[in-house]
């Protein structure tokens, strides 16, 4: 698909991989609108971009979202849909935390507020003669690991659910493509903790820009192609190489 002159929202936009995918879009006659919690944040990003606005939006509040949907119709509509906000808590099952406190916070964020704003969103892709919705997951949507034992069934979840997004789409509306997105570890504030190698966000977000315009619907960047493809061929030895990775704090 084309990716120009496209009517953009990014969750999560003011900073990290979502900056990062609004700067790759950025141009190219293209209008930009990124969301996200701290107003600073979005205010800095939006100061960097070509043709770009913000609206302060919460992914988790009901009223929030509600609100930006009205704004976003209202300003013109929608073409391409990324749903790049998220979080991971890094901890181990045995030192007595809550997985489920955990867990819960993750999926609402992960998974449920994606889901609210495809369900949201949708009305007005369709409007679009070509429209997308990008979900920016992540290797451990394939194999876990147990620093981040609660965040990875969040990424599973969300796989399995763009899978079947993208069957219903295109048998009722072909005119909206679906994306996924699974980066390894990138060099962000969220992982800032973590030993081992990590990916310049930028190199994700123009991995993306590339997908979609050759068509390809599952992006494994970096060193998450090799983790993919050692999964289909040993499972054990995939969890084995992806559990080698540490948390400093």
């Amino acid at each position: 698909m084309k990716t120009s002159n496209k009517r953009i929202l990014v969750t999560g936009g003011g900073a990290g991989i979502g900056f990062s995918i609004a700067k790759a879009f950025s141009g190219n006659g293209n209008q930009l609108i990124i969301t996200g919690r701290t107003e600073s944040r979005l205010k800095s990003a939006v100061a960097q971009l070509e043709n770009a606005t913000y609206i302060v939006a919460d992914v988790t509040s009901e009223t929030d979202v509600n609100n930006l949907v009205k704004e976003v119709k209202a300003g013109g509509g929608l073409d391409i849909l990324i749903n790049n906000a998220g979080t991971g808590v890094a901890y181990n099952l045995l030192n007595g935390e809550s997985a489920v406190k955990n867990g819960r916070y993750e999926m609402e964020i992960n998974y449920f507020a994606v889901l609210n704003l495809i369900d949201q969103f949708v009305p007005t892709l369709k409007e679009s003669k070509e429209a997308a919705i990008i979900n920016v997951q992540s290797v451990a949507s394939y194999v876990p690991s147990a620093i981040l034992p609660t965040y990875g069934p969040t990424k599973a979840a969300l796989h399995s659910y763009s899978q079947s997004l993208r069957i219903t789409l295109e048998q009722t509306a072909p005119n909206i493509q679906v994306y996924e997105v699974f980066p390894p570890l990138v060099d962000t504030e969220l992982v800032k903790d973590f030993n081992g190698p990590k990916l310049s966000p930028d190199v994700v977000a123009q991995d993306i820009v590339d997908a979609l315009q050759q068509n390809n619907f599952e992006i494994r960047n970096g060193g998450a192609e090799h983790v993919y493809q050692l999964h289909l061929q040993s499972p054990k030895e995939a969890l084995a190489l992806m559990n080698t990775m540490e948390a400093t704090a």
